[in-house]
């Protein structure tokens, strides 16, 4: 396997979207075509939220794909800084998908330590508690170089939990695990601004980052090319 990231650069944020669609539609297909269903763990944020208007509009067997949540914000669904909130407004009203096939962090819970343990019992029940591998997760990365909700200054970053509630600045949240994000099929690192792929680009030899831990064989990196 390669030690380098695959990388995808494009002069604006429609071509870099456009790439990304081709992938995720060949990616579907393929995968319904082996009688299997697609996992999608999404990532939260600004970032992809024209991506999620794109793929909105797409024409594929959304009923054959599953979705799941790199972090969430241990908050109310109506909150503005709610992740859910977020992909429900910009993706899920757009295609038909049932209830089933939405596997969303619960945040109506009485602590975020619950809620990711709660999570947890949905991603093993998900994968017959066998080898837990999604097929292509999405992740942003915040101007710290932090993913989902693995900071820098995480001391526990490489535990091995699946789920953990991770004590924020703003808020508790619950995210996915290094560990977990790693045994992934592919991994999208989504930088559609300048800004974020000069950061990235200026940090990347620094190992505490945590979007450095991932990895790069199992990587493509998406991000503006000027």
């Amino acid at each position: 396997m390669s030690k380098f990231a695959r990388k995808i650069q494009k002069n604006t944020e429609k071509l870099l979207i456009d790439n990304f669609v081709e992938i995720f539609k060949h990616s579907t297909t393929r995968q319904e075509k082996l009688n299997k269903r697609f996992s999608f763990v999404l990532a939260g944020g600004k970032s992809p939220i024209n991506l999620y208007k794109k793929l909105s509009k797409l024409n594929v067997n959304w009923k054959n794909i599953d979705f799941f949540w790199g972090d969430e914000r241990f908050i109310s669904r109506n909150s503005k800084f709610s992740n859910f909130k977020l992909i429900d407004k910009y993706l899920f009203r757009d295609i038909k998908v049932k209830q089933n096939q939405i596997f969303a962090i619960d945040t109506n819970k009485k602590s975020a330590l619950f809620a990711a343990k709660n999570y947890e019992k949905k991603i093993k029940s998900y994968f017959k508690k066998k080898f837990f591998s999604f097929d292509l997760i999405l992740l942003g990365m915040g101007m710290d170089g932090h993913i989902a909700s693995l900071y820098p200054k995480d001391k526990d970053i490489l535990s091995k939990k699946i789920v953990r509630n991770v004590h924020g600045e703003d808020f508790d949240r619950i995210t996915i695990g290094l560990n977990l994000i790693n045994k992934a099929k592919k991994i999208c690192l989504w930088l559609p601004t300048v800004k974020k792929k000069k950061y990235y680009y200026k940090i990347s030899n620094i190992k505490k980052k945590p979007v450095n831990l991932l990895k790069k064989n199992k990587m493509t990196i998406f991000s503006i090319l000027r």
